[in-house]
């Protein structure tokens, strides 16, 4: 038999299923593709996979463990490899996805998405997955659970409005919308409470958030979800792969002279990072006059607003993650400096 080079296990995750498929890089550099099955994603189909893996490979060479970012429900496997010291990786959708396009398979299932999963393990140098940092995993869960109550109160307010508005309203049923508001309101702010407790017990965080929050258009809230939501940008390398995080990069769709599509965001991201941004943004437009000269060469240019202004979310989310790393606040200069008026076409994308 020939000598194994490499073993890699692709992870295609769902919210009760994980669909495994084993491969393996021989010393004639082929691929093999050689053994899949499906586990619950719970603690003892984990514990099944992970004997399954050890019968069916070999033991003196590591096997890596590669999934996509599914929302959540990725985290109980990806936290209970790490912690058991396994090779793992974690890997952004549309990176799997534009890798799938190039496969001769054009089937979509559970499986065929394990086996490209393993496939691109094989055949890419993967970094290890580092596990959030116990400040930043507590500032997702609460600045998530946050957002869920917005949601939820931004509904039932638009309901109340509508009870109120007929001819014969309910008492009873409006008292009780009215105290379904008071109740999330509370629970609002016990959580903005809670944030703010583990951010003055964090000095370093502290800072951070002052260093961002100096941005126009960026509030302390907005500085601890980007933060919370990259794991203090622990796994971004560059302004590029950290849009590319948010969904905010460009997806074009050209072929030769016939096939022209209009380029679009991917939104194949973080979907929490994106939606932070939004109101920032909106902000910046219309308090800070670089940030209006973007907006406005953009919407100059094609007439459409929301081109400006995902525009603007990308440059400030960029600007972020610079000034994070550099320890810098806002300059009010800083867009001039780097010569960010002259936005190229680029940022002339749909929402």
């Amino acid at each position: 038999m020939k000598k194994v080079l490499k073993q890699v296990l692709g992870i295609d995750v769902a919210q009760k299923e994980l669909v495994v498929t084993l491969g393996r890089t021989l010393e004639d550099f082929t691929i093999e593709l050689y053994a899949h099955k499906v586990f619950k994603n719970s603690d003892s189909g984990i514990r099944s996979l992970l004997e399954w893996v050890k019968k069916h490979t070999d033991n003196t060479i590591n096997i890596r463990y590669v999934m996509e970012a599914t929302g959540v429900y990725h985290q109980k496997i990806a936290y209970h490899l790490a912690e058991n010291d396994y090779e793992v990786s974690i890997i952004l959708p549309n990176k799997i996805s534009n890798y799938m396009r190039t496969l001769e398979n054009k089937t979509i299932t559970d499986k065929t998405c394990s086996e490209a999963i393993a496939q691109f393990g094989l055949e890419r140098k993967l970094d290890n997955w580092q596990r959030p940092k116990a400040v930043y995993r507590n500032l997702q869960q609460l600045s998530r659970e946050r957002d869920q109550i917005v949601s939820e109160r931004s509904m039932v307010k638009n309901q109340l409005h509508a009870e109120s508005s007929e001819a014969y309203p309910y008492q009873k049923s409006i008292e009780r919308l009215q105290d379904r508001i008071f109740f999330l309101n509370k629970q609002e702010k016990e959580i903005k409470q809670d944030i703010k407790e583990i951010v003055s017990e964090n000095k370093d965080l502290e800072q951070e958030v002052r260093i961002m929050s100096s941005i126009p258009g960026v509030g302390e809230l907005t500085a601890i979800i980007v933060l919370a939501e990259t794991n203090g940008f622990e796994l971004i390398r560059s302004k590029k792969q950290l849009t590319s995080y948010a969904g905010l990069d460009v997806k074009e769709k050209q072929s030769g002279t016939s096939v022209k599509g209009k380029p679009k965001i991917s939104k194949k991201g973080n979907r929490s990072l994106r939606k932070a941004m939004y109101l920032p943004a909106l902000s910046a437009v219309k308090w800070d006059e670089r940030f209006k000269a973007i907006y406005a060469r953009i919407v100059g240019r094609n007439g459409i607003k929301m081109k400006g202004l995902v525009a603007v979310q990308r440059k400030l989310l960029e600007i972020m993650y610079i000034f994070f790393k550099n320890k810098n606040t806002y300059d009010t200069h800083y867009l001039e400096k780097e010569n960010s008026v002259q936005i190229q076409d680029q940022y002339a994308i749909t929402g």
